[in-house]
């Protein structure tokens, strides 16, 4: 029976390579697959050895303080590789990680599929020197990936991205809203204040005191915040039970709660890929430590942090950044969300240049074949 060992280390990671790993499943039940992830993971019966929740962590100094508890992670996980001999490794981004935990790998003999590539077109493109040497299939979501590994002669394949399929609801504005309880006739503003501690940390006092000030503008506006997978409910508590603002959190039914929204404020990340999808309008908001940020600065060599910008090529989504995070640039224009008709039909040309930017369709199952394509080359 082939064995398949699975890293994603955070929220994002594990949507993918849970959506991958299903499909794959329903192909092949006789995979065995087990490693680190979460819930999306578990549910497409994948043995977690480690709960992604020990890794996630967003920024250069927010690591730091984290590095010993991520290197004991690091050092267990080179351990039940060594001793279980997969057949394969798949590493899903997170590549802070994933391109050490290939090196090793690849030191013991044990075959590495990377799914979803480092954003080497934006920043540290040394990287791919590494890919070369320790990675031996490489399966991309966007074409214009394709070409840049295929000039450096890495084995590559472009699967497409599997939002294109995943991201539906059946629902209307209204029948979302009606069915978390809403006011079908009134407002709904939309905090996901991001899957990692140190976001919701940097941007949810921020989300909250603007929800406060659009309220106060406007006493019809509601306010829900959908909880990240992987995220303590605690955490999320703490914060609320420090402002007037009454707030809805929701578990799970993602999409249906992007759907109930008029507007949303939201942390960089593939959640604005999902939430444009969805033809909902909303802000893009990134804040990391100071020096992170300083340092990330130097280093990114792409005009853009929101991945419906960086897909697009062209500035479709406003990005607010580091000291941008604040009430008085986010108020006015989530105000405007909320009651300008024309918002909406914006969001619905953005939907069109994100949907027509992310390639073919069944990225998913498009991944789960060429998996299955290499463990029977390589397994026997």
């Amino acid at each position: 029976m082939p064995k398949l060992f699975v890293v994603a280390g955070e929220a994002s990671g594990d949507a993918h390579a849970g959506r991958m790993l299903k499909a794959l499943k329903q192909h092949r039940p006789d995979i065995s697959v087990s490693g680190i992830g979460g819930e999306t993971m578990r549910e497409a019966g994948v043995d977690i050895i480690t709960d992604f929740a020990e890794l996630a962590v967003m920024g250069l100094v927010e690591v730091i303080k984290r590095y010993s508890h991520i290197k004991a992670v690091f050092d267990k996980t080179v351990e039940h590789l060594a001793s279980s001999k997969p057949d394969a490794l798949i590493l899903v981004d997170y590549p802070g990680f994933n391109l050490k935990l290939a090196k090793k790998a690849h030191e013991l003999g044990i075959p590495v599929i990377y799914y979803i590539s480092p954003k080497i077109w934006a920043w540290r493109a040394g990287r791919i020197k590494a890919i070369k040497r320790y990675v031996d299939l490489m399966l991309v979501l966007f074409p214009f990936e394709q070409s840049l590994y295929e000039k450096a002669d890495v084995a590559v394949k472009c699967v497409g991205h599997p939002l294109v399929d995943a991201v539906h609801s059946d629902w209307t504005s209204e029948q979302a809203k009606s069915h978390f309880s809403l006011d079908t006739k009134a407002p709904v503003l939309g905090l996901f204040p991001g899957s990692r501690r140190s976001e919701v940390e940097a941007l949810l006092p921020v989300m909250l005191a603007t929800a406060e000030h659009i309220q106060q503008r406007d006493n019809s506006v509601q306010v829900i915040l959908p909880l990240a997978p992987g995220l303590d409910r605690t955490l999320i508590e703490l914060y609320l039970s420090e402002t007037a603002v009454k707030v809805e959190v929701i578990s799970g039914e993602f999409y249906d709660v992007v759907r109930s929204c008029d507007a949303i404020v939201a942390a960089s990340g593939t959640v604005t890929l999902e939430i444009a999808l969805l033809g909902v309008p909303h802000l893009i908001t990134y804040r990391v430590a100071p020096l992170t940020y300083q340092i990330l600065k130097r280093l990114v060599k792409i005009p853009y942090v929101g991945l419906c910008n960086i897909v697009t090529g062209k500035n479709v989504v406003t990005e607010l950044l580091q000291s941008q995070v604040s009430v008085a640039e986010l108020a006015p224009r989530l105000l405007y969300f909320l009651t300008a008709a024309e918002a909406q039909q914006q969001a619905h040309i953005v939907q069109e240049q994100v949907l027509k930017a992310l390639g073919p369709s069944g990225g998913a199952d498009n991944a789960a074949r060429a998996v299955i394509s290499f463990i029977d080359t390589h397994h026997s």
